[in-house]
């Protein structure tokens, strides 16, 4: 009896009916909105994350007070599973993205990738810290330490989005082409040191910073990436082999998302991002046979039409663009929007040049890891929760977040129709195609 009474009572019914009617809102408009988004010649992850716009405070808050207050309550519990539902289509979003992910070329070019991520990375993150430290003395009104405030917004400045990217380069049929696959790897390490940043500025506004922590960081992520190389790899093989039972993809479906929770899981007990541990289990997965990715096709087909348009469209939902009504606000917005936008382009676009691609694919680099997505909203709900920014600095890194992923659709277009296939690149086309069209296959294949 003592351990039954321990167990929390069901969601209230209310809870529960204010839930459903969420899912059901954010998926219609989600999907209402990336078909306008596909009629107008842009990806549908541009509807998709504009959903949380119109439905957040910045539209149906001022417009429909009562309907919004209904439908998104202040309480923490209703937030908190919308949230859940949302990072549980992220995860899975970024390990399907990962599984898509060529290895063998990205051996190949991996000089290539670690340039594009440090210059993509090194120069927004001072100009990120510059800028942070002019605001702290001029426009923002903070009570955190200057330097603080100024790495924090050094590190919402270096960040990218691997699921915003991942969704877009889905959307735009670019996974498989080389500036596709160059991006999503530079984009990783950019956001697995951001991740560690992040950390960094977390333990200086509470605790601060000690050499013990930093080493234990580094030695988390050192550890995690060495397991996933060494021993990683058999393993996710073995299990994915023993879930190919039968001509239902059923099991194969199962051990799959398992595998990406997983990783998940490891990556945050040892406070790194999920998101981290997601790609990097995708990444094994795709090291698969041929005939177990062609099972993943039914896995593929649900978190691309529904848990991910649910995912990006919980992205706005937290922000108000009435706050840039205020002259100083909106000053601060447009400063860091040309420092988050600028820093980046230009950091990737040299690392490119570094490597001697030519500008279009620069171009198109730069492009894709602009794209900020949820990333810059949990970074900037980290910040918000730590104290070192208020509401206001929050809603305008948020806007960072959504503009350069709105943004980033057309240059891609632009910049990939001026850039040659490669023979690999059709080949990989090829096996794309095969493997997102699932048929019975025997065991054996």
């Amino acid at each position: 009896m003592h351990l039954l009474a321990a167990v929390p009572p069901p969601l209230p019914a209310h809870t529960l009916l204010v839930f459903l009617t969420q899912l059901a809102v954010l998926l219609l408009l989600a999907v209402a909105l990336g078909r306008l988004a596909q009629r107008l010649g842009m990806p549908a992850v541009v509807g998709e994350l504009l959903t949380g716009l119109f439905i957040g405070p910045s539209v149906l808050g001022n417009l429909a007070p009562g309907v919004f207050g209904w439908l998104l309550p202040a309480s923490p519990v209703q937030m908190s599973l919308l949230d859940g539902v949302a990072q549980f289509g992220v995860l899975l979003l970024v390990g399907v993205t990962g599984m898509h992910l060529d290895v063998g070329t990205l051996r190949r070019h991996r000089g290539t990738a670690v340039r594009i991520s440090l210059a993509g990375l090194l120069l927004p993150l001072a100009l990120g810290v510059l800028l942070g430290v002019v605001l702290a003395r001029t426009i923002v009104r903070t009570d955190t330490d200057t330097g603080v405030f100024a790495l924090f917004l050094g590190v919402a400045m270096c960040v990218s989005a691997i699921p915003v990217i991942s969704k877009t380069l889905s959307d735009m049929n670019l996974l498989h082409r080389n500036v596709g696959q160059l991006t999503l790897a530079a984009g990783m390490v950019d956001d697995a040191i951001g991740w560690f940043l992040l950390s960094l500025v977390s333990a200086a506004a509470t605790v601060g910073v000690t050499t013990g922590s930093v080493l234990l960081s580094l030695l988390s992520l050192a550890g995690l990436t060495l397991f996933g190389i060494l021993a990683g790899g058999p393993v996710v093989r073995r299990v994915m082999r023993l879930g190919a039972t039968g001509d239902h993809p059923g099991p194969t479906v199962s051990a799959a998302v398992l595998i990406v929770l997983i990783g998940a899981v490891a990556a945050h007990a040892l406070h790194l991002e999920a998101v981290f541990g997601a790609f990097g289990a995708g990444v094994l997965i795709g090291t698969a046979r041929r005939s177990d990715l062609a099972r993943l096709a039914p896995l593929r087909t649900v978190v691309l039409a529904v848990l991910a348009p649910l995912f990006l469209a919980t992205a706005g939902l937290r922000m108000d663009l009435s706050a840039l009504a205020d002259p100083s606000i909106a000053l601060t917005a447009v400063s860091v929007l040309l420092v988050a936008i600028s820093g980046k382009f230009a950091g990737a676009y040299l690392g490119a040049r570094l490597s001697r691609l030519s500008s279009w694919e620069g171009l198109a680099i730069g492009a894709g890891m602009n794209a900020r997505g949820v990333i810059e909203v949990i970074v900037a709900m980290t910040g918000l929760r730590l104290g070192v920014i208020d509401t206001a600095m929050f809603t305008v890194i948020v806007l960072v977040a959504v503009v350069t992923s709105v943004m980033a659709p057309p240059l891609l277009r632009i910049a990939c129709a001026r850039i040659d296939y490669s023979e690999e690149e059709r080949e990989r086309e090829a096996e794309h195609r095969m493997l997102t069209r699932y048929a019975p296959v025997s065991a054996d294949s």
